[in-house]
């Protein structure tokens, strides 16, 4: 079954949570038609002037294609800076190569439509404040936060007594 987001139907709200300098909107009209796309998301994306889209990010396990439909804003990749405008098409690769961030430079508003990958999870790195998100579940680290493999797995065999005796450990 086909179902039509008519363009004049659209609706813009700023998505939650957001702070100064990151206040993107989304279009609302997507989720109010019940599509819940498996392996494809999509939305459509308003950047207003002076905003960025978020954070400089990359995706582990995720691919994305951006389309302006309308304005400019300036791309930040490992690349550099460089200005997209209404009609260009921008793939970003999994992986580090793949990092990006907009901000809209111009006096008007931007639209483009965001559309990426999921297959069942991703890892979302930020490489500037060196964070780490986990998707879907939205769990944030600090990526400078390892720990080996083994970390705090030392006294097992304490815990399988525990349970053994019917304790929890």
């Amino acid at each position: 079954m086909a179902t039509i987001l008519k363009s004049d139907q659209r609706n813009f709200q700023e998505e939650a949570g957001k702070i100064d300098n990151f206040r993107l909107s989304t279009d609302l009209s997507r989720k109010k038609s019940g599509i819940t796309p498996q392996n494809l998301n999509f939305d459509m994306r308003l950047l207003h002037p002076g905003q960025f889209s978020a954070p400089y990010h990359f995706h582990r396990n995720a691919e994305e294609l951006f389309m302006v439909v309308s304005g400019s804003m300036t791309l930040r990749s490992p690349d550099g800076l460089e200005i997209v405008t209404s009609g260009d098409i921008i793939f970003f690769e999994m992986g580090e190569s793949g990092s990006h961030q907009f901000f809209n430079h111009g006096t008007e508003p931007c639209t483009y439509l965001d559309i990426r990958t999921f297959v069942g999870y991703d890892v979302c790195e930020f490489p500037d404040s060196g964070k780490m998100l986990l998707v879907p579940s939205y769990e944030l680290f600090n990526k400078g936060a390892k720990s080996g493999y083994f970390e705090g797995e030392e006294n097992i065999l304490e815990k399988w007594r525990q349970l053994k005796d019917g304790k929890r450990p």
